[in-house]
């Protein structure tokens, strides 16, 4: 496992301006500098081999992980990379402190943008250390197909990420501090993203649309 200290986390104003729908640029500024000292992004990450690829499964690095869509993905890989990013807990500290629950919810959305410029950030690195090129991603919970109790899997094989980063997993899998992700980045040649096999509705996170089509192609229309 290796870890990343001190990851760059540039917040963009025009970006928290439209996800908040703020009229005023000074507040952006002073959304930016209250968070940005308190934003301190680091990650782990490995290389696992495709040890073995089953009906709806795959074995990476000893662990097997349940998911025919993950699977599929890794159909043409030989290697994968899980990471954990992480931007700590004083941001999400400062927001549950505010008694302003406006602001609270600010400081809170500027939160998960800084945790997925880290793992931008991560996704950068990895591909030009590795030479990947282009890169897509999974995790665990973010479809029916690979449950978030497979976390465990992934934190037990990757080692003692809450002694190198400081994340631990709850007894429901989710993770500490709040802002953090985790997942598997795998080589591809054609971009996926789990949102296209998500029939969730009004969904704010959603980053493409529903794709049922794929979800046959994937195997997955049963489940």
């Amino acid at each position: 496992m290796e870890r990343l200290e001190n990851i760059p986390v540039e917040l963009d104003p025009g970006e928290i301006k439209k996800r908040l729908r703020l009229g005023s640029s000074e507040e952006v500024v002073a959304l930016v500098e209250t968070a940005r000292p308190l934003i301190k992004a680091r990650a782990v990450y490995s290389v696992w081999y495709v040890e073995a690829r089953l009906e709806d499964a795959v074995v990476l690095d000893g662990a097997r992980f349940a998911s025919r869509v993950l699977r599929t993905n890794l159909e043409k890989a030989e290697r994968a990379f899980p990471y954990v990013v992480t931007i700590g807990h004083e941001l999400e500290h400062m927001a549950g402190s505010c008694k302003d629950l406006l602001e609270q919810y600010y400081l809170d959305i500027v939160g998960n943008l800084a945790v997925s410029a880290a793992r931008k950030y991560l996704e950068n690195y990895l591909s030009d250390i590795f030479g990947l090129g282009r890169m897509s991603r999974m995790s665990p919970g973010s479809l029916k197909d690979w449950p978030i109790e497979q976390q465990r899997i992934l934190f037990a094989t990757l080692g003692d990420v809450e002694n190198s980063i400081g994340v631990k997993l709850t007894g429901s899998f989710l993770m500490i501090p709040r802002k953090s992700v985790s997942g598997i980045y795998f080589p591809t040649e054609i971009p996926f993203l789990s949102c296209q096999l998500c029939p969730r509705g009004n969904c704010p996170s959603r980053q493409a649309a529903y794709d049922a089509k794929l979800v046959v192609k994937y195997g997955i229309a049963e489940r």
